[in-house]
């Protein structure tokens, strides 16, 4: 009977050893732990394709980094760690019915019905309840990050303007509603020097302080002539070129030489000015707006995490 304990304590024994080659724990992160196995089955998700969080995750770039590095993936699976207690601390649940939604929404963006969603998940080796539990989790970790991070990042419309002049120089990036003047000379009434000359004699007049409503009133020839000498209101592009260029380079209040035109010349004055969004160059610019935001969200994600790590428990067992 003592041989035959004997022997079982021995067995036993080497059982325990095997068990703890196999479980060995290589990280504990707060409350939990991170066994071999645990980083194994994670890299195995990776390589094969199956269910990992595209918060921490977000391309193949960074797959292909974390299987190639093994203390990497460990690092990932730490922050993975930290974010679930940090959840756990907040109290932040979802609830099934938001899981289902969940669930319709990318079986709708996939173009299949529930049952075919549930079909090519098995065909993965993922059952069904595991995937409501991913959903879950990943919606209480982007509940976490909405609160601490994505909520706080504010794009200005002159950061995405900044950005894009940057990235194409000139004021050129710009576009402009212009609202214009003009006092017009016909060169009809005695030829075009005389008429260049009846332009040059308004424009010393404008430089000694009269104001332009008040001498296009007085001697403009234009046969549209409106209240004040008005000429329209001009988007950028909208206006023949020469005379964009000259106007584009004014501010309001400001006004243009002699400029001649069709039948004669002209003055143009710059009533208002404003920047307006440039349909050239919206779509661009939508798209800078979400790389902008994009780098702005990694920031401080990694800041976040940092902070997060800095005051949990961490501790990394060597090889």
């Amino acid at each position: 009977m003592k041989r035959f304990l004997l022997c079982s304590l021995v067995l036993l024994g080497a059982a325990v050893s095997q068990a703890e080659t196999v479980e060995r724990i290589v990280a504990i992160v707060n409350e939990e732990i991170i066994t071999a196995s645990d980083l194994d089955k994670y890299a195995a998700r990776i390589k094969t394709g199956g269910l990992t969080d595209d918060l921490l995750i977000p391309d193949e770039a960074t797959k292909q980094l974390l299987l190639k590095d093994r203390e990497k993936l460990l690092q990932k699976m730490v922050e993975e760690k930290i974010i679930d207690s940090e959840v756990k601390k907040q109290n932040l649940t979802v609830p099934i019915e938001r899981v289902e939604q969940e669930i319709r929404t990318v079986a709708k963006r996939n173009n299949v019905s529930r049952d075919e969603l549930r079909g090519a998940l098995k065909e993965r080796g993922i059952e069904f309840s595991q995937y409501q539990d991913f959903i879950k989790t990943g919606l209480e970790r982007q509940s976490l990050v909405e609160k601490a991070i994505a909520s706080r990042i504010k794009i200005s419309e002159d950061d995405v303007m900044s950005a894009y002049m940057q990235a194409n120089g000139g004021s050129d990036s710009q576009a402009f509603e212009y609202t214009l003047s003009r006092i017009f000379f016909d060169s009809k009434k005695g030829g075009e020097a005389a008429t260049k000359a009846r332009a040059e004699q308004a424009i010393q007049r404008l430089r000694s302080g009269v104001p332009f409503d008040r001498l296009a009133a007085e001697v403009s020839e234009d046969p549209a002539f409106e209240q004040g000498g008005l000429f329209g209101v001009f988007k950028t592009g909208e206006l023949n070129k020469n005379l964009e260029t000259s106007v584009s380079k004014l501010n309001a209040g400001e006004y243009t030489g002699a400029l001649q035109t069709d039948g004669g010349y002209q003055i143009i004055a710059v009533t208002k000015k404003r920047i307006i969004p440039d349909p050239r160059t919206e779509e661009a610019r939508g798209k800078l707006r979400g790389v902008l935001y994009e780098k702005s969200f990694k920031k401080q994600l990694q800041n976040w995490l940092e902070q997060l790590r800095a005051e949990a428990f961490v501790r990394i067992n060597p090889k």
